[in-house]
């Protein structure tokens, strides 16, 4: 729970006795950024919550290991959304972005951040004119292409608006959502890329997601090496073609301090910036059954709304708010999650329990941040108790997708 609950109860019931309660005003003041006494007993829930402290702690620690990798890197923001998160990834020394979707690729763009990789390709029209725009507003935007008819809408797409696009060709590297075959199929793409006037080619995208989450740093490194072993094997092909070799992107948070060894020059790492209870789970180089890492910085804050049935209490945080089994309660293990409908969620014991009363506050660590955040527009970022900022997600109020 939050904070001492007869504190904050004294606290609240002193401030309902005002004439009026002093936060009714809570989005003129975010607004104007006055966050004078803005605490997290007054946000509204289910709201997501930065412990900024423990925030700027996995920046520093990811952007000190590139550095002394040596290895290149340009985070993931389909885990944030977050023009503020990305700004403060560069200044640490990220050379650019990456991103899930052309609307985050657009948004990061227009914030003025340089080197955003789009990772799925323009397969619709949609899609196409929207980066043949962006490519015309920003010559530093790149996207992965791996497919010879997409390239080839690209290419005329490209000279009727007379620019030229950076293509990275995507290759497989373990997953079978996307990526063209490695080897003759994947060089044969690239030189066509080459060989066009309206693009030019950057380089390779070699992207192991089902590295990232496998148990065990050792496991995991062996999973990582095979999965890349096609890319090592397209680069030396390649080389002999006379192919520059350009980047060759790719990684995650669970494998970030081993690919710099298996031929990527860049890392995609997204997760790291928070962290959820299943990245958690996978284990590090130093300890086995925990990622001890990175620090869970990113929490949802939830209200109880009901209690009137033994070992469990109803909350705000339901099926809407993306609540999963899988989540963990912060500070309070012996408590699970679980749902009850589209706005009711549940927490659940065992044992103990009898402290938690209506009104009550808890702090959850949500078990996908990249699905989480999704359904929230906002980050209310805290030191402590204290709100010190608010961020926008997607810079957005509504709908996730546009």
């Amino acid at each position: 729970m939050l904070t001492d609950m007869t504190s904050r109860r004294e606290f609240l019931a002193s401030a309902m006795m005002t004439t009026a309660f002093p936060y009714t005003e809570l989005e003129q003041r975010i607004a104007k950024r006055d966050f004078r006494d803005i605490t997290k007993d007054v946000l509204p829930t289910p709201s997501m919550v930065i412990d900024l402290d423990l925030f700027e702690k996995n920046l520093k620690t990811m952007a000190d290991y590139a550095k002394k990798a040596p290895i290149l890197l340009r985070p993931h923001v389909k885990v944030h959304k977050s023009v503020d998160v990305a700004k403060r990834q560069v200044a640490l020394g990220a050379i650019g972005i990456t991103a899930a979707t052309i609307a985050e690729s657009e948004l990061m763009s227009r914030a003025g951040i340089r080197g955003v990789l789009w990772t799925k390709q323009p397969a619709s029209h949609n899609n196409l004119m929207r980066t043949i725009a962006l490519t015309r507003k920003d010559a530093t935007f790149l996207f992965v292409v791996d497919d010879e008819a997409v390239l080839k809408r690209v290419d005329e797409a490209a000279a009727a608006a007379q620019v030229k696009c950076k293509v990275v060709v995507s290759v497989y590297a373990g997953l079978t959502r996307q990526g063209i075959a490695n080897g003759k199929p994947a060089v044969e793409l690239a030189q066509k890329v080459v060989g066009s006037k309206n693009m030019s080619f950057e380089g390779w995208m070699a992207y192991s997601g089902g590295a990232s989450h496998t148990k065990g740093w050792e496991a995991r490194r062996r999973k990582s090496a095979e999965d890349l072993s096609g890319i090592n094997e397209t680069l030396e092909l390649a080389k002999k073609a006379g192919l520059p070799k350009g980047i060759v992107s790719g990684g995650s948070t669970g494998t970030y301090n081993m690919d710099h060894e298996l031929g990527l020059t860049e890392l995609e790492c997204g997760s790291y910036v928070f962290m959820d209870s299943l990245y958690r789970a996978v284990g590090g180089k130093s300890n086995d059954e925990v990622y001890t890492d990175f620090d869970n910085a990113l929490s949802v804050l939830v209200t109880v709304d009901s209690k009137h049935h033994p070992g469990q209490v109803t909350t705000d945080y339901g099926n809407k708010a993306l609540a999963r089994p899988t989540d963990e309660v912060k500070g309070h293990k012996w408590l699970e999650v679980a749902t009850q409908g589209a706005e009711y969620g549940l927490l659940k014991w065992k044992d103990g329990g009898g402290e938690i009363r209506v009104g009550d506050r808890f702090e959850i660590y949500c078990s996908n941040l990249d699905m989480s955040t999704n359904c929230y527009d906002r980050y209310y970022v805290a030191r402590g108790n204290q709100i010190v900022d608010v961020w926008p997600i997607m810079g957005r109020s509504g709908a996730a997708q546009r």
